[in-house]
């Protein structure tokens, strides 16, 4: 059952004509109308179903804006490198003492980091790991030697880009409270990111097919691209 509230809400967004960001960002806060600081959020419709295989698109964004969200990151590595994960300010730090925690159960973080030293036996934690979309991942920037720089990007606004079976991609790009300036650059990013990964692709045709923008509690609207993808 609808609240009281969305029933205020415009009705039928998603048929009126596509707009520009610039023009729709107006519209979007206006429509949050909680107490909250509800996030601003974009729903891509590739063209996923190919002839010859599906489109798994599978990247990170690094919001130049930020998310507006406090990440909580932890770092498996080799003891010589604790020190170095530590002063990165990564919020939990260990070797196999820790992927004995995760393997327990214990999940409380958002990102994991892990050298490629110790992804071996961090790879055999796939059914715990993998269902939360936690699993390091080398393309993801996940896997590396470069613990401060993936722990910084984690920290700093760090999204990650992946498709569901039906070819939607969802994903914030920040909060109602953020000015108009920081959601358009967080939305850029995204777009040149999507650039960069279906130059990657073999695809016929577009890869986007539409993208709507909405916040957290309120309705969508059709955005009008600079250019296809």
């Amino acid at each position: 059952m609808k609240s009281k509230r969305y029933k205020k809400l415009p009705e039928n967004t998603k048929e009126l004509q596509a707009d520009s960001i610039d023009k729709l960002l107006n519209l979007i806060k206006t429509n949050c109308t909680t107490k909250f600081d509800e996030s601003i959020d974009l729903n891509f419709r590739i063209n996923n179903k190919q002839k010859k295989s599906e489109v798994n698109l599978r990247s990170v964004v690094n919001m130049p804006g930020g998310t507006g969200k406090s990440v909580k990151v932890a770092v498996v590595c080799e003891e010589t490198k604790i020190n170095d994960a530590k002063n990165a300010n990564a919020d939990l730090v260990g070797g196999d003492d820790f992927i004995e925690k995760i393997k327990n159960g214990d999940l409380n973080f958002d990102k994991l980091i892990c050298t490629p030293a110790m992804m071996v036996k961090l790879s055999k934690l796939g059914k715990v790991l993998g269902p939360k979309g936690l699993m390091p991942n080398p393309k993801l920037g996940t896997v590396t030697d470069d613990i401060k720089k993936a722990v910084n990007e984690a920290k700093a606004g760090q999204v990650e880009l992946r498709n569901d079976k039906d070819g939607n991609i969802g994903l914030s790009i920040g909060k109602k409270s953020f000015d108009d300036a920081k959601l358009i650059k967080n939305y850029n990013a995204v777009i040149d990111a999507l650039e960069k990964e279906k130059s990657n692709l073999t695809i016929k045709g577009d890869l986007v097919k539409q993208v709507f923008i909405t916040s957290t509690m309120g309705v969508a609207y059709k955005i009008k691209m600079d250019k296809s993808l």
